[in-house]
């Protein structure tokens, strides 16, 4: 029984890791879009909505019914409590990635400002912490979210930088106001995605070690 059970959240955790790459990979692309101004692939990031969320229902399901079946105690509960705080986390990512694909339909048509300013160098560094998060949860190396909470800060200081050049653009021109006002809302996403990658790391410490931390 014990086998059986330990079979079954070994796979649970590996198709767990599966959706966290792709709600990952529905932001990275959402953003390249933003970027290059691609509307087919903001267009492929929209349409994986309904993928992600069966991916969410399913898992959800399948730890609940290891709950019910084996009643899992110490780390294992700990692991399954773990999953299903990954599993929300990915599908909400999933979700921003969703929002901002939405975002490059509208505004693909005239040219960026500044360069998108600071959005892709932001989104690298969300999507690095994301990367970082899903790996711990997968191997059990809480050493990859040691400094988590230096690159939040680094997030939230590149957020407000953004907020404050897209400020700057509109009282210059107002011709900018709606560019800019995507823009500061992309930066305000990624942040958000950042913060759940920080919960998927809490969690992934808590399974780890029975320790909770917070991370802000």
């Amino acid at each position: 029984m014990a086998e059986k059970f330990h079979t079954e959240l070994k796979h649970l955790r590996k198709e767990t890791v599966a959706m966290a790459q792709f709600g990952r990979s529905m932001l990275k692309d959402s953003v390249d879009a933003l970027v290059r101004q691609d509307e087919q692939l903001a267009g492929s990031v929209v349409a994986r909505k309904g993928d992600i969320h069966l991916r969410e229902v399913e898992l959800e399901e399948r730890c609940y019914q290891l709950i019910a079946l084996y009643q899992p105690m110490a780390k294992d509960m700990r692991v399954i409590a773990c999953t299903l705080k990954v599993i929300t986390a990915s599908m909400r990512i999933g979700r921003y990635g969703k929002v901002i694909a939405n975002i490059v339909r509208e505004i693909a048509v005239k040219p960026h400002i500044s360069h998108t300013m600071s959005i892709p160098h932001m989104a690298e560094l969300v999507v690095e912490m994301i990367d970082d998060a899903i790996t711990a949860y997968e191997t059990d190396s809480i050493e990859l979210i040691a400094d988590f909470s230096t690159r939040d800060d680094t997030i939230d200081a590149l957020r407000h930088s953004i907020f404050r050049e897209g400020i700057t653009h509109m009282m210059e021109d107002p011709r900018t106001i709606t560019r800019c006002t995507h823009y500061i809302m992309v930066a305000r996403y990624l942040e958000r995605c950042a913060d759940h990658a920080c919960k998927i790391a809490e969690n992934v410490q808590y399974m780890d070690t029975g320790e909770r931390i917070e991370i802000h």
